[in-house]
């Protein structure tokens, strides 16, 4: 890891890029949970996430995993100097329970997956994906919401041979 950029001082700079680059996150309301090097957590008020019956907005649950999945792997890129576009390939969504409250997505690597892996690939096709699963933790103590997905990682330009 890049020890010039803390893992915290880093996920906020990206928080930063993500709310001056996408006018839903800012909308939102996103902030930097925390960020320990492998999971990043995101943070959203319940106020303008709220829907008709008062608890949070389904697609708002879903952005912020999906944002927190995209950071985990933004951010372990940029680590390791990679320039990159990450896309989102394939997600599967769960709502499980109603959010009431402000809440927050914990986005890592999927059970099973080596960023190891994940950079090896990239460093021999100039592509590579990665699984990721996130969640909105409920109040019950079991998750509220769900992500598993896939993204993508493609590099801007082709590393010189």
């Amino acid at each position: 890891m890049n020890q010039a950029h803390p893992p915290t001082a880093a996920a906020q700079a990206l928080v930063t890029f993500i709310r001056d680059s996408i006018p839903l996150a800012h909308t939102m309301g996103l902030e930097l949970g925390s960020y320990d090097g492998e999971t990043l957590v995101l943070n959203c008020p319940l106020a303008p996430n709220v829907n008709d019956k008062g608890c949070a907005f389904g697609g708002s649950l879903t952005s912020l995993m999906t944002l927190a999945g995209w950071g985990v792997v933004e951010l372990a890129l940029r680590q390791r100097g990679e320039d990159c576009d990450v896309y989102v390939g394939e997600s599967t969504v769960r709502y499980l329970e109603p959010v009431w409250s402000d809440f927050q997505a914990q986005a890592q690597p999927a059970e099973g997956s080596r960023w190891e892996t994940f950079f090896a690939t990239l460093s021999s096709r100039n592509r590579a994906r990665i699984a990721v699963t996130c969640q909105v933790p409920g109040e019950s103590g079991k998750p509220a919401a769900t992500l598993a997905a896939q993204f993508v990682a493609k590099r801007r330009t082709a590393a010189a041979e």
